[in-house]
């Protein structure tokens, strides 16, 4: 077997791999998203490499190869209960929240995936094949390239509706905010500074570890609960219809009408002194 044919049956063997993790998970499971979109990824790159699609096939197919291992270990030592990589705690800590949407999950782990997965996968091919990160850069772009076309699938496949495509809305507004483009160029230039550091293994740890944290950062963003779609700058908001309610009538009490008091002034008399005869 040749080395493409080689490098197509590994990763056919990782997507097999991705099969069966998917195969006992409800659908809306945010690792079953990702792992589902996670299977297109290896099927593309398959055919890439059947097709001989890349610049070496070999070192291709070893870059994918570790580049899936990393993720699926992840999902493996999470599920003994080991301690697993920043970038992928918020993914698998809120898996079953029913408040995130699928193309939230999806982002989520491409950007785990791809901010810190991909950037140590290719200082990883590069030690086995005793290659220059240089030497990848060909088929880095080209794996890029298919992540692009699936991550443009996704948005379009897994956002609620047209409707939701208004800046104002915080589900559209989470997902415009993070660029694959900018994760893959900042994955080159993690990976090529730690190449750089592989002789010195204190500032080689401290740069995984912050780069680490870093990407586990935009995924806890990417992951916010969005309860309920607000309605769009300009639009009316739907009034719900109120009832009316009848205002009790209060009974107004009578006030009593005030007795006018009479006064008698000095020197005059009532009517009945009149009676009486005038003295001479």
């Amino acid at each position: 077997m040749d080395s493409a044919g080689a490098g197509t049956a590994a990763v056919g063997a990782v997507a097999d791999r991705m099969r069966r993790l998917t195969a006992g998970l409800p659908p809306g499971d945010g690792v079953a998203v990702f792992t589902s979109v996670y299977v297109e990824v290896t099927g593309e790159v398959a055919g890439r490499l059947a097709a001989g699609g890349f610049a070496d096939s070999a070192m291709a197919a070893e870059l994918a190869v570790r580049f899936a291992g990393r993720y699926l270990a992840a999902v493996e030592d999470d599920a003994r209960g080991r301690e697993v990589p920043a970038c992928w705690r918020p993914l698998l800590r809120m898996r079953a929240h029913r408040d995130i949407h699928p193309v939230q999950f999806a982002l989520a782990g491409i950007n785990a995936h791809v901010g810190h997965d991909l950037a140590l996968a290719v200082v990883d091919t590069a030690r086995a094949t005793g290659a220059e990160p240089a030497a990848l850069a060909a088929d880095f772009d080209r794996v890029g390239e298919i992540l692009t076309d699936i991550e443009m699938r996704v948005r379009e496949a897994l956002m609620p509706g047209p409707d939701l495509l208004d800046l104002a809305d915080p589900l559209t507004h989470i997902v415009g905010s993070w660029s694959l483009d900018r994760a893959r160029d900042a994955a080159w230039a993690a990976a090529r500074l730690l190449w750089a550091l592989r002789g010195a293994d204190d500032a080689y740890a401290e740069c995984v570890v912050r780069l680490d944290a870093g990407v586990g950062l935009i995924g806890r963003f990417l992951l916010t609960p969005v309860r309920r779609r607000r309605p769009a700058l300009g639009r009316p908001v739907p009034e719900s219809p109120v009832p009316e309610r009848p205002v009790p009538e209060r009974p107004v009490p009578e006030r009593p009408t005030p007795k006018r008091r009479v006064t008698e002034r000095p020197g005059c008399q009532s009517s009945g002194s009149n009676t009486g005869a005038i003295s001479s």
